[in-house]
């Protein structure tokens, strides 16, 4: 007999759920353990919290959260364009900055059709494609990094959608923004390229995209940005899109109408504005990222040299490595979906977090079970 399930499209079917950090309350369930002892280093979440401006505007939003939120984003969009010196037409609000890339897939890809993107690239990528039913090529990456060329050469006339993301997440790899520049200047201008910059924030000035001022340019730019990263807002899932108003009309069209609640939009023009607090967040990276690499060389493990707020280092029997530190109270992430079976991925914390995962880890490895 056929069960109305069965008949689901066959792309749905074979879609793997995406597999965020395990929360500290399962594990405190899974492992009897207190929540208070446990660390979390797992999904590259601000370790300094919420702003504290963006949490004042919080409180104040929740006196009007009877009503519905402002489905055009109206403050948060003439922040933004005030921030970055945008034009209001050119911007895509979303529940989260995985919300524009599915945004940018529904606009733009369908069965017959094709997206590219990395070996080790964000998973969010490649499920986004085959939940439309478009056909998704992974291009193998080079030294754990986007291989620019060879992405280039995997493009065809089916081809819709480029996702880059830089800096890339589960390898922390950035890419020189020259070379991306020229990237951009080969590509068919059929093809739309989603550069996704979630971990811009965590930049060095001299190392921050540009790519903003490229949308003059290129009007097959489509430029991914989070609050969920430096920002401290990642349980109110914020972000926006930037590009050409066609592209953004489209992408528009297909976006639910209350896709960003009234919290989530105040807290985000009050965390734009505190310039102070990102700085503060950057710098806090800038310094555990020390700590962490230091502690990795002195235990011999080799790690991707990385430019977010996150290392992916190598370590023998990952999986139970992973599995130990876990039994310990020390959440990390695993990354075997990636490709990358041998690694783990450590996100940066605050200094304690930090040397006590490197405490367990040593342990770990001095006594192997």
């Amino acid at each position: 007999m056929t069960r109305l399930c069965d008949l689901a499209p066959s792309n749905i079917h074979a879609i793997a759920p995406y597999q965020p950090g395990k929360p500290i309350t399962e594990l405190a369930r899974e492992m009897g353990l207190k929540p208070e002892a446990i660390i979390k280093l797992a999904s590259n979440e601000n370790p300094l919290g919420v702003s504290p401006k963006a949490y004042e505007a919080m409180q104040d939003a929740l006196e009007d959260i009877a009503r519905y939120p402002d489905g055009n984003s109206f403050a948060l969009r003439d922040c933004v364009c005030r921030k970055f010196g945008l034009k209001p037409d050119q911007l895509v609000f979303g529940n989260g900055s995985n919300d524009i890339l599915e945004l940018a897939a529904r606009a733009f890809l369908a069965p017959g059709l094709e997206a590219v993107y990395s070996q080790h690239a964000f998973a969010v990528y490649a499920l986004v494609t085959q939940a439309t039913g478009a056909k998704g090529i992974s291009v193998p990456a080079k030294d754990f990094a986007h291989d620019l060329q060879a992405m280039l050469q995997a493009i065809t006339d089916k081809t819709r959608i480029v996702f880059i993301a830089n800096p890339n997440n589960p390898t922390g790899t950035l890419l020189d923004k020259q070379v991306l520049r020229e990237f951009l200047q080969s590509v068919p201008k059929t093809v739309l390229v989603v550069l996704d910059e979630a971990y811009d924030e965590y930049l060095a000035p001299e190392l921050k995209s540009q790519a903003l001022s490229w949308l003059q340019e290129f009007d097959n730019l489509l430029v991914s940005r989070t609050l969920s990263k430096a920002y401290g807002l990642a349980g109110l899932r914020i972000g926006f899109g930037v590009a050409a108003k066609e592209i953004a009309d489209l992408m528009n069209r297909v976006r639910q109408p209350f896709n960003v609640n009234s919290v989530a939009q105040a807290a985000a023009v009050a965390a734009l504005e505190d310039e102070e607090f990102v700085e503060r967040s950057r710098a806090l990276n800038q310094a555990g990222m020390v700590q962490i690499i230091q502690g990795l060389s002195s235990l011999g493990l080799d790690f991707i040299p990385s430019y977010g707020n996150f290392v992916s280092f190598q370590v023998p029997d990952a999986a139970g490595v992973y599995q130990q530190l876990l039994r310990n109270g020390v959440i990390v992430r695993p990354i075997a979906a990636y490709e990358m079976p041998d690694y783990l991925r450590v996100s940066i914390g605050l200094y304690q977090e930090n040397a006590r995962f490197l405490e367990v880890l040593a342990q770990i490895l001095k006594n192997p079970t």
